[in-house]
């Protein structure tokens, strides 16, 4: 099949080496001039594990691990570490792994197969579908046909929204937004990873290796801006953080408002009935978003890419058959890991001062009600 894959994150990029390993004519057209790599380490887990082994990346995969996740602290304003949150809140499976995410892009980027095409700075700007194929007209200008076109652009994709409708049927916002920003010059040999909270906020530091990230979370409804609008999500952080003094919320703030790549966006899920359309089917984010308080994204992206490719080698001949059991076989791991997904708000962002120190107090086993410091199990 002669196949269109739009968006090379990682959900776009497994389908690539997926599909053109089984043979496909395979072109993948990402809208940036590079790779985006910006972002918080990422956990592979559960039945992605076993994708990632098939794909012959879990060696390559164990190699670059990271332990972002295992030095997480919550820390008072002065700093002092309070609790940590369990193994079993952080990791959900046996032999989780978690990596760089630019080094889990740089891994799929590198085991592409040569008959993959990548165009940069490109993207799909309409989509006009008859029995036979997919006709795609591109931001350039130019035309092509497909036999399918894959949609792997994310939560905001415009490939759901050209063939399925408008992004505000399937989003269901959670009420929380999320921001990272690059750290210039964070302490590289600091054992922990501090978060702190205030009422419904939370900021802290994520090292890894030797990079270091500004992380930002709090709650709010859903806010109207737009989200290719780097000025406007400046604007939000400091309307949110701008007044708070303590620990090293300015500082912190400072370094977001100078990133250029700063991340910013709604912590939401995308709820569809279906992920495909006739010659049009979706994976990863553009299809099920189950948000970063999953920590199940990128196993989602790796799974779907694999169970739809699968599912094409089993039904060649029939490709509505085919786009079924893709959805069938992946649609568990959808509905568990967004059920996770709220619970995780609840962790991270207590909306209360009593909620962050009881949450502290029961994640470092003390009754309900006391001040408690974690600082000898953080070195």
């Amino acid at each position: 099949m002669r196949i269109l894959v739009s968006g090379a994150g990682i959900a776009g990029l497994s389908a690539a080496i997926d599909l053109g390993t089984a043979g496909h004519e395979v072109t993948v057209v990402e809208r940036a001039n590079h790779l985006r790599v910006n972002g918080s380490p990422i956990d592979i887990r559960g039945a992605a594990l076993d994708v990632a082994a098939e794909m012959g990346a879990l060696e390559r995969i164990r190699d670059s691990r990271v332990d972002m996740s295992e030095r997480l602290r919550f820390v008072d304003a002065s700093g002092t570490p309070l609790a940590e949150p369990p193994a079993e809140e952080v990791n959900d499976s046996a032999g989780d792994l978690e990596i760089a995410r630019e080094d889990l892009t740089r891994l799929l980027y590198e085991t592409l197969p040569t008959s993959v095409s990548l165009v940069f700075e490109e993207s799909v700007s309409e989509l006009e579908q008859d029995p036979d194929g997919v006709t795609v007209r591109f931001s350039s200008g130019s035309r092509e046909c497909y036999d399918l076109v894959v949609g792997a652009d994310g939560l905001h994709s415009k490939t759901r929204s050209l063939s399925f409708g408008p992004e505000r049927d399937f989003l269901r916002h959670l009420g929380f937004y999320v921001a990272l920003a690059e750290l210039p010059g964070a302490r590289e040999n600091d054992p922990i990873n501090p978060m702190y909270n205030f009422p419904g906020h939370l900021a802290g530091i994520a090292r890894y290796r030797d990079h270091a990230l500004a992380v930002f979370q709090f709650r709010a409804p859903w806010i109207e801006y737009d989200y290719h609008d780097l000025e406007a999500q400046r604007e939000i952080l400091g309307k949110h953080f701008g007044q708070h003094r303590q620990w090293r919320v300015p500082e912190l703030l400072e370094a977001a408002c100078a990133d250029p790549e700063l991340y910013f966006d709604s912590v939401s899920l995308i709820d569809m009935p279906s992920w495909h359309r006739g010659r049009v089917v979706l994976i990863g984010d553009a299809a099920h978003c189950a948000s970063p308080l999953s920590g199940r994204g990128t196993s989602l992206a790796l799974t779907g890419a694999w169970f739809l490719t699968e599912a094409l080698r089993e039904h060649p001949a029939d490709l509505e058959r085919a786009l079924i059991e893709y959805e069938d076989r992946q649609r568990p791991h959808v509905s568990r890991a967004q059920a996770t997904a709220e619970p995780g708000g609840d962790l991270m962002l207590p909306a209360t001062q009593e909620e962050i120190d009881a949450r502290n107090a029961r994640l470092a086993g003390q009754p309900v009600g006391s001040r408690v410091s974690v600082a000898s199990r953080a070195t």
